[in-house]
């Protein structure tokens, strides 16, 4: 038996609690258990409403408390993904995250708790960063209600970045572009997965919605359309085809007006992600949470976004103790998703490692650290007095051994100088081939930015259909013309200097009447004109670079609008 972690996962309306252990290779589900919630959590009834759930677990499952890692849901959390440059070495690098987070929560820094952790490196060189913060009173009224009922909090996670953990944990994960949903009662949880390339968010249709629409379609109380979806509720799949029970067909048709908000939420989030982040299209899409269970939404899903879907299931990626095998836990599967990705955390197996312990728990600590140092030194100060006494007259003779033990060390010093040598020869004679590669790689990524600055530009309300780049020879120094003697002018030739510059030609098209609403609400006259006025503000072209070479209508009945642009950027320096 290893060491055994302790999981907690608090959502909208239940709690998850579990334990694992940690022993050998893979983690292993000893003991789980799962409470409804008597109300939703808010700042003032947290110790009353969730101490209860955890004593019904602890007692029915026969959990006992210690250091827990907790997540919590989405909703009370503010994820974002930002690229930012490392430069100036670590502390300039955590000074420009700490901005990140002030420029991208809507609450004062003091006021949050905020952690971010490093994901890789994009195209243009800088760190992505993954940057999570929740409001401090919220993370300590948690706290307080689970350290009411005995356990010691020792991480702090949010639930999507658990689910992440998770998915790249598992074994069935290829890689690529994924999406995660987590379907709760009070929200929606949506994660897109690529390489070091992340992105959230909160969509506020979930299992609460249906249960409110079922209440007005059924003219029932709100507790009777929770069961009822609970027990009977399903997917309609569309078609002429309709159930023989009325009211369960009236039920399938509320859940599939509800599905298809979410489905064209998910399109939406999906078409931003890939035209602000540059990402790729989804090739699967992985379902968690208790609303994930409703019968057919795992093909309403499959049919409507025509991607494979499955269930984001943890027992691909932990085992599980013959004590814990229970009829139902397939079937909770979904609720303990979240805790599986704690539980790799915990064991610090996890790619993303986020803490949102609040400063009371880590001051304590730090405090509770500093009070066995403070003994200690006392104690030393009596021991090195007796020593000194003692030590005096085998002083000589510890000197001479010192000296002995530094010429054996001046002598390994030499050999390790005479090695160095030889690497720095070496590195000398690859450095070229380096500087080379480097050099494209420099230009390569000045192309990535030069599409970039477009990009930004147009703000996905146009896009790009053509770009061709080509070079001009362009005189800069024309023939002088000098008066004669007699009054009259003659030209003398003088030698003309001509140097290359790269024309880029942009061909952008949107849609005309998006684009003439845009250039009104701007204040400029046309389309042509706004987007010349963006780009000249980057700074990223020459004095006149950006020139306007056309602005046609195309297409059916004029339903396209085309700009053109001769664009010269400014050279990037190597450096």
């Amino acid at each position: 038996m290893g060491k055994k972690l302790l999981t907690l996962n608090i959502g909208a309306s239940s709690v998850t609690l579990a334990e694992y252990d940690a022993g050998g290779k893979s983690l292993t589900l000893l003991k789980y258990g799962k409470a409804t919630l008597a109300a939703p959590l808010d700042s003032g009834n947290v110790t009353t409403i969730l101490a209860p759930a955890l004593h019904e677990i602890m007692r029915t499952k026969g959990i006992k408390p210690g250091k827990v890692s907790i997540s919590i849901s989405g909703q009370m959390a503010f994820l974002r993904n930002a690229a930012i440059p490392f430069a100036g070495g670590q502390d300039k690098f955590e000074t420009l995250v700490r901005y990140e987070i002030e420029q991208n929560i809507p609450f004062p820094i003091d006021e949050m708790v905020c952690d971010s952790h490093i994901l890789g490196d994009t195209v243009t060189g800088d760190k992505s960063v993954i940057i999570v913060a929740s409001k401090v009173d919220q993370i300590e009224n948690l706290v307080a209600a689970v350290k009411s009922v005995g356990f010691d909090p020792d991480v702090i996670d949010v639930a999507p970045i658990s689910l992440i953990n998770l998915l790249q944990a598992s074994p069935t994960y290829e890689g690529g572009c994924a999406v995660i949903l987590d379907i709760g009662a009070k929200t929606t949880s949506l994660s897109i997965v690529e390489g070091e390339k992340i992105y959230n968010r909160a969509i506020p249709v979930a299992g609460n919605t249906i249960t409110k629409e079922i209440a007005q379609a059924l003219g029932c109380s709100i507790d009777d359309a929770e069961n009822y979806k609970c027990q009977n509720a399903y997917v309609s799949m569309g078609g002429v085809t309709e159930d023989e029970d009325e009211t369960l067909d009236r039920v399938s048709k509320v859940c599939r007006s509800v599905a298809t908000r979410l489905h064209a939420e998910i399109t939406r989030s999906i078409n931003f992600y890939r035209s602000q982040q540059g990402g790729a299209t989804p090739a699967k899409l992985y379902l968690t949470g208790g609303t994930a269970l409703l019968p057919q939404l795992a093909d309403f899903f499959q049919d409507s976004l025509q991607i494979e879907v499955a269930f984001l299931n943890p027992f691909d990626t932990v085992s599980v103790a013959a004590t814990c095998q229970a009829p139902e836990l397939e079937y909770d599967s979904v609720y303990l998703s979240a805790t599986t990705g704690l539980a790799f955390r915990a064991a610090e197996r996890a790619s993303i490692a986020i803490n949102l312990l609040p400063p009371s728990i880590t001051l304590a600590r730090k405090e509770a650290k500093r009070i066995p140092f403070v003994a200690i030194g006392s104690a030393s100060l009596v021991a090195a007095a007796v020593f000194s006494y003692f030590s005096q007259t085998n002083e000589l003779e510890a000197l001479r051994s010192e000296e002995e033990s530094l010429s054996a060390e001046l002598s390994r010093l030499d050999s390790i100088e005479n090695n160095n040598k030889k690497a720095i020869e070496k590195f000398e004679a690859e450095k070229g081939a380096s500087l080379a590669l480097a050099k494209r790689l420099f230009k390569r990524d000045a192309y990535l930015k030069r599409i970039e600055t477009v990009r930004k530009a147009i703000e996905g309300d146009m896009w790009i259909a053509k770009w061709d780049e080509k070079a001009v020879t362009v005189k800069t120094e024309e023939p002088k013309v000098q008066p004669s003697r007699r009054g009259r002018s003659r030209a003398r030739q003088q030698p003309v200097k001509q140097r290359t510059e790269v024309v880029t030609t942009v061909t952008l098209r949107g849609w005309r009447d998006q684009t003439q609403s845009l250039a009104e609400k701007e204040s400029e006259s046309t389309i042509a004109d706004l987007l010349k006025k963006r780009l000249e503000k980057t700074g990223a072209f020459a004095t006149n670079g950006v020139e306007i070479v056309g602005a046609p209508t195309i297409g059916r009945k004029s339903s396209l609008q085309q700009v053109e642009l001769n664009l010269k950027f400014e050279e990037p320096k190597w450096k």
